[in-house]
C-alpha cells in the first residue's frame, strides 16, 4: 500500500466490502500482524513468530461471520486508498459486535477512527440493533480511548475471548 502522503487531500468514505477480498483479506493481515506483534513484544520481548502468524491469519473466523444477512465487513477508504476497516456482526436480534477496527499507520491521525466507528454504528442499526458491544486488549490504547471518546462505556465481561481485557457497550439511538 503506498503511503497517505502520496494521497491526495483526504477524505474518508466508507462502504461493504466481502471479507475475502483481496482488499479486505490484506488489512486483515496488517491489522492481524500489528495486534499480534504488539502482544509479543509486551509479553515475550519479540514479534509474532511467521508460523504463528500464519496460522493465526488464516485460522480467523470472524470473516465468515461479517457478511448479510447478519453481518458486515466495511472498508475505509482514504482519498482512493484502502486504509481503514471495521466490522459488525449481529449477536442476538438487538446486538451488534464491533469488530476489527482498524486504520493503518500511515493513516492515523486523519479522522479515520470516528468515520469507521460512525459507520459500523449506522450498518448496526441497518441490521436491526439497539445497541453494539465490543471487547478489545488493555495495551490497545488507541483503540479503547476511541470508543471512550465516542460514547461507549465499559461494562462486566459479555464473552470469554482468550485476549478479552476490556468490554464496552454503547445504546444506538437514531442517526
Amino acid at each position: 500500500m503506498t503511503s497517505v502522503q502520496h494521497q491526495p487531500a483526504g477524505v474518508w468514505t466508507v462502504a461493504p466490502e466481502p471479507s475475502g477480498s483481496p482488499v479486505a483479506l490484506a488489512l486483515w493481515r496488517a491489522y492481524y500482524t500489528e495486534v499480534s506483534d504488539r502482544w509479543f513484544r509486551l509479553h515475550e520481548g519479540r514479534d509474532t513468530p511467521p508460523d504463528e502468524l500464519e496460522r493465526e491469519v488464516v485460522a480467523a473466523e470472524d470473516g465468515a461471520t461479517l457478511v448479510p444477512p447478519a453481518g458486515v465487513l466495511l472498508l475505509g477508504r482514504y482519498g482512493d486508498e484502502p486504509l481503514g476497516m471495521a466490522g459488525v456482526r449481529l449477536i442476538d436480534a438487538e446486538t451488534a459486535e464491533l469488530k476489527r477496527v482498524f486504520v493503518q499507520k500511515e493513516a492515523r491521525g486523519t479522522g479515520g477512527g470516528p468515520v469507521l466507528l460512525a459507520a459500523a454504528e449506522d450498518a448496526a442499526r441497518g441490521l436491526g440493533a439497539r445497541r453494539m458491544v465490543l471487547d478489545t486488549r488493555s495495551d490497545l490504547a488507541e483503540a479503547w480511548s476511541l470508543y471512550e471518546r465516542n460514547g461507549y462505556v465499559r461494562t462486566e465481561p459479555h464473552n470469554d475471548e482468550e485476549y478479552a481485557e476490556r468490554w464496552y457497550r454503547k445504546e444506538l439511538t437514531e442517526s
